[in-house]
């Protein structure tokens, strides 16, 4: 037993060893490239044309358009062929059937698959629970199709919605949508490039293993691999397909003067330090691609695959040798999609306009949750506070310096020898009473659980799962033993939906002993990162519920695991209270289970600006809960860049400092009067707007449309917008630009054209359509109010946002050249689900004609209304020409004083901006405000 300890130990070092090099830099040659992926490296090697499908018994079965794909190529062209390319070319006979679904909104989904009755080796894998009941219910039951013959052969035309329609050519096989007018939006399959290796019955002789490192992994099936092209037509860029560390707008990876030559991947990886400008994929997979254009406004792409995934997009003239001719008439962007397992379930989206696509998206993979009021406010995180007296002292230095916060996170040493759900009662002896302190100034606490298990007979967790064999199994059928930070760890199968269940119960405040309600939770490590797995991760014949192969499931695995943990917290609270989770790893649907951070980021000013395009990448793909850690979670920031990332970070929908245990403590009160002032009036900024930030995430709640914002998508049609990712939108009133570089003066900052943009802090008016060079200083960076809206602000500050809950309103008017300015405010409970009943004030504000307007625009309560004694107390008037002395409050017929006063109650600003001070309205209320 002492030598089996001692071996066990020995290996433990060697791997944390390891793993610590691993943190020290990404080390490129420990992940795949394209070339050492057999399947990329055959798709890749496909030329345009060289699928030979052509559909056939086309006809309408159960309201859809079903077909088979079948090979054009016969046995008499086979008789020249060895026998090898025989027995290859008998796979590819077996005919595939096509189904082609429409629903409502003019969304299109195709689906692709082996034929059951032929009987192949096993049923391929389909992902579950990622399309939302509602939309599977939203089917249109087509009833008839039409046929066109033209000069490019047959087709079969479905109705797709007034404007557009479905098309599927049958010889040479290609789906594509059409406007009315002949325009082309999308298609699959013009180049030719389609392909799907089916599955094989092993036969003597066959060989189908494959080797990367000293890693070799068995494929009992053979190679599964399907690959396609998709054209975006009218696209002048393409976006989306998260997560990787690059620009906004897609770069090509193949055709004439390429630099990059790796495809983008999508494969959910633990990335220490990962670079920025690469293609290389994080920690989270969403095969959702976004194009937009001036010519034919925004379409969408998606892929419901759970396999690794390669995405190249193709630079024009990539295909200049191919002699495929596609309609001249239209730009367009081609792309290549390669997946190694699978079946082809892809949804096409029409828009027309950015919004539209992204709520279509989201009506399939379901609507980001409302997250607790709380949540939204500012995060404090390190790995790791040491003990209770570090937890207090951290707490009292925020109220000391007069720095708000809501969440204190605590980091995997807080357990007993990494075992989750437990306490290390040496450092922590007292969990119930460290929280409840908290929770008396209104703040909460979360904690780390992550999805590997140690292999610890004396712990109950590993105990249970392994008796009832929840485990995920090695290709050899015995529980899957991988190493992770508890040394030799199993790893739960999150997609039964029994062990899912099961989790669900760990987290009730009797099994998690420690815990209180205002502890939330943590999912990290969850791709899921194995220490001395093949790319830091699980095998793939690994096997998981349902035969299922890893390979298969890979980039699903986190995704389960954050849907479980989040059904944990909300049947812990009996299903009244909104759970609190942060994901690392995702997948399309994780935004319905909580909040996204961008990993392991670095303390660099290349990280600081590349963290803009990721969030907003990630919103874009239904992930609008989402930030990056504030200073980078490697290294030491200079303190420049420290106060950059807080300025910066207070706009991110999500915001938390965070930072490794290797690094020196940065808590925002520790770098001198001037810096912690700076820092302290970025957390205030964020405090200040969090009911605009609510609002913003309610519009998110209910129509996908992101909180944080490319331009782009708030200004469609100005092409200045389409390729910056400096400068980004929150919600449709407010531009923020970051500051990337160290020591700067001056930065340039385009304001879209249309409208003239207010600075946040002076209240100055900026021109539209022009790109102004200011001078910045480093108490604050660049933030404009759009003209024509009403932001909602609340300036007194507290030590948290819990204690701002009756706290008084200020309203932001931005008129523009017309007077006219709008806006809205919602308000709930910030915690229970009674919002989906009804209970909530959802308020639209309105000034023209000299008159401020509130009215109400929630639907009739189902259940108990809610009810607030906020008031308005201030109302700021940008643009309004002086001269005015008072305005009249209706129906109250009560007069107010209008005068010049500051921006910001705090900072020392001069009184520049007309006010009325004190009006006292209820926001509940209905009432008008006429200016004399």
């Amino acid at each position: 037993m002492a030598t089996i300890q001692t071996t066990s130990l020995l290996l433990l070092v060697t791997i944390l060893f390891l793993s610590s090099s691993l943190v020290l830099s990404w080390k490129k040659d420990e992940f795949r490239n394209c070339n050492q992926t057999p399947f990329c490296k055959r798709a890749r090697s496909r030329k345009p044309g060289s699928c030979s499908l052509i559909a056939t018994d086309v006809f309408i079965n159960d309201g859809d358009l079903t077909a088979k794909l079948v090979s054009k190529k016969n046995n008499n062209q086979q008789q020249q062929q060895d026998q090898e390319e025989e027995e290859e070319e008998e796979v590819i006979q077996k005919p595939l059937i096509l189904r082609l679904s429409v629903y409502q909104d003019g969304i299109l989904r195709l689906k692709i698959d082996e034929d059951p009755s032929l009987d192949p080796p096993k049923k391929r894998f389909q992902v579950a629970d990622v399309i939302v009941q509602e939309f599977e219910s939203s089917k249109l039951w087509l009833q008839r199709v039409s046929t066109e013959e033209g000069e490019f052969g047959v087709s079969s035309i479905v109705f797709l919605n007034d404007n557009n329609e479905a098309v599927v050519k049958h010889d040479p096989f290609e789906v594509y949508v059409r406007k009315k007018s002949g325009e082309r939006v999308l298609s699959l399959n013009s180049h030719g490039l389609f392909d799907f290796e089916q599955l094989r019955v092993k036969k003597e002789g066959d060989d189908w293993s494959e080797s990367f490192r000293s890693h070799t992994d068995s494929r009992p099936y053979g190679p599964q691999s399907i690959s396609f092209d998709v054209s975006f037509y009218g696209a002048d860029f393409v976006y989306g397909i998260p997560e990787r560390a690059t620009s906004l707008a897609l770069k090509p990876t193949r055709g004439p003067d390429v630099e990059h030559s790796e495809p983008y991947r999508l494969f959910n990886l633990d990335v220490f330090e990962y670079l920025a400008e690469s293609p290389f994929g994080l920690y989270g997979s969403i095969p959702f691609m976004i194009s937009h254009g001036k010519a034919q406004g925004t379409s969408g792409f998606f892929w419901l695959n759970a396999a690794e995934m390669q995405i190249d997009v193709l630079k024009s003239g990539w295909d200049a040798e191919s002699g495929i001719s596609l309609p001249s008439s239209q730009g367009r962007i081609d792309t290549f999609w390669m997946s190694e397992a699978g079946i082809v379930d892809a949804f096409f989206f029409v828009g027309p306009g950015p919004k539209d696509v992204v709520r279509q998206y989201t009506d399939v993979t379901g609507k980001p949750s409302m997250p607790q009021h709380f949540a939204t406010a500012y995060h404090q995180c390190r790995w790791n506070y040491r003990d209770e007296e570090d937890v207090a002292n951290v707490d009292s230095k925020f109220d000391e310096f007069d720095i708000p916060y809501d969440v204190l996170w605590l980091d995997i040493e807080h357990t007993d020898g990494k075992k989750y759900f437990t306490w290390d009662r040496n450092l922590f002896p007292h969990p119930e009473e460290m929280q409840n302190k908290l929770a008396a100034k209104g703040r909460h606490m979360v904690t780390i659980v992550d999805p590997h298990i140690k292999r610890d007979d004396s712990y109950f967790l590993h105990k249970e799962a392994s008796e009832k064999g929840h485990y995920v199994k090695d290709a050899s059928g015995r529980d899957y033993d991988g190493w992770c930070w508890p040394g030799s760890s199993s790893y739960l199968d999150m997609l039964n939906p029994e062990i899912r269940s099961w989790w669900t119960e760990k987290f009730s405040l009797q099994n998690y002993v420690g815990s209180t309600p205002s502890l939330y939770i943590w999912n990290d490590m969850n791709e899921p990162s194995v220490f001395n797995g093949p790319e830091v991760t699980m095998p793939r014949d690994a096997i998981h519920y349902g035969a299922a192969e890893h390979r298969e499931v890979h980039n699903a695995y986190g995704y389960y695991f954050h849907m479980a943990t989040a059904d944990g917290l909300l049947k812990r609270g009996d299903g009244k209270d909104r759970p609190f989770v942060l994901s690392r790893a995702i997948f399309p649907g994780s935004q319905r289970y909580g909040a996204i951070w961008t990993g392991d980021n670095s303390a660099e000013w290349d990280h600081l600006r590349v963290s803009v395009p990721m969030v907003l990448t990630l919103g874009l793909t239904g992930i609008t809960f989402s930030g990056a850690d504030v200073g980078g979670f490697f290294g030491n920031p200079e303190t420049e860049l420290l106060v950059r990332w807080y300025q910066l970070g207070a706009y991110y929908p999500f915001f938390r400092g965070h930072a490794h245990h290797d690094t020196k403590r940065r808590e925002p009160y520790l770098f001198g009067e001037k810096n912690t002032e700076r820092m302290r009036d970025a957390i205030h900024t964020r405090y200040m707007l969090l009911p605009y930030f609510y609002t913003l995430f309610r519009e998110a709640n209910t129509s996908g449309v992101p909180v944080m914002r490319p331009l782009w998508m708030e200004f469609p049609s100005d092409e200045a917008t389409y390729n910056n990712d400096e400068a980004f939108m929150v919600g449709n009133s407010l531009l923020v630009q970051g500051i990337y570089t160290e020591g700067v003066k001056h930065v340039s900052v385009y304001l879209p054209r249309g409208q003239s943009w207010y600075d946040v802090k002076t209240g100055v008016a900026f021109k539209g359509g022009v790109t102004h060079k200011l001078g910045v200083s480093e108490d604050s960076i660049p933030a404009f109010q759009k003209a024509g809206t009403i932001i909602p602000r609340k300036d007194r500050y507290r030590r948290s946002s819990t204690q701002m809950v009756n706290d008084p309103y200020t309203l932001v008017i931005a008129l523009n050249d017309s007077l006219v300015a709008e806006g809205e405010l919602y308000v709930d409970d910030g915690k229970s689900f009674e919002f989906e009943k009804g209970a909530y004030i959802h308020r639209r504000f309105v000034f023209s004609d000299g008159k401020l307007v509130s009215s109400n625009i929630a639907p009739p309560a189902l259940g108990n209304k809610f009810s607030s004694d906020g008031v308005i107390e201030r109302i700021i008037l940008l643009g309004l020409p002086q001269g005015s002395k008072s305005a009249l409050i209706e129906p109250e017929n009560r007069k107010v004083d209008v005068e010049l006063g500051p921006i910001r109650l705090r900072g020392g600003q001069s009184f520049t901006a007309l006010t009325i001070r004190k009006p006292n309205i209820h926001v509940t209320d209905d009432w008008t405000i006429k200016i004399l």
